[in-house]
């Protein structure tokens, strides 16, 4: 069985199924919480329980593997964000990226703390990961005067969870954009 971190490639189908379930994973959890059954995310992604468990072969393997993939996703899409459009813009579209991150990881939370309660550490460095690819935008808007200087990315970080946590339900979503773009407003350079 394999947890989804051998060193040997996946077939193109193997990959396929694998990121079907880890998709279908994230909503699933996003509607269940701690509720969502295996056999309820393998229905969800056209896969039977034998290919999930092949992949998976634990709850707590897949609940770490979605949210790992959950902060990847976030941080990778920075450079391709930065090269489609202006650094500000990079940086708001990035902080609605973060929000759906927040939505995903809200669905799992009590899944990451049960895990976290066996000594496991799903988290990993996911908060300096975040941290670095907040920097590398807000480097970039500063860069082209677009944002204060004075604000350093923890103070935005550390802003970006305090909305994560007053509005990180789906129904707070509209919430969360008006406080997101308040926070960016703070942001923007003045002249």
């Amino acid at each position: 069985m394999t947890d989804g971190s051998s060193e040997r490639p996946l077939r193109a189908d193997a990959r396929r199924n694998r990121d079907k379930i880890l998709a279908a994973a994230v909503r699933v959890y996003a509607e269940d919480g701690l509720d969502a059954r295996m056999e309820h995310i393998a229905k969800a992604a056209g896969v039977g329980s034998a290919t999930l468990y092949r992949n998976f072969p634990t709850r707590e393997a897949l609940i770490e593997a979605v949210y790992r993939q959950e902060v990847a996703q976030l941080c990778d899409a920075v450079p391709g964000l930065l090269a489609a459009q202006p650094p500000y813009q990079a940086l708001f579209a990035w902080t609605r990226l973060f929000l759906d991150y927040v939505a995903a990881k809200s669905g799992m939370a009590d899944a990451l703390r049960a895990i976290a309660a066996t000594g496991a550490n799903p988290h990993g460095r996911s908060r300096d990961m975040i941290g670095q690819a907040l920097t590398e935008l807000m480097d970039a808007c500063a860069a082209a005067g677009a944002i204060r200087t004075d604000i350093s990315p923890a103070d935005m970080l550390a802003a970006l969870e305090g909305i994560a946590v007053t509005s990180a339900r789906p129904d707070q979503r509209e919430r969360a954009e008006r406080l997101l773009d308040l926070t960016l407003d703070g942001l923007t350079a003045r002249s």
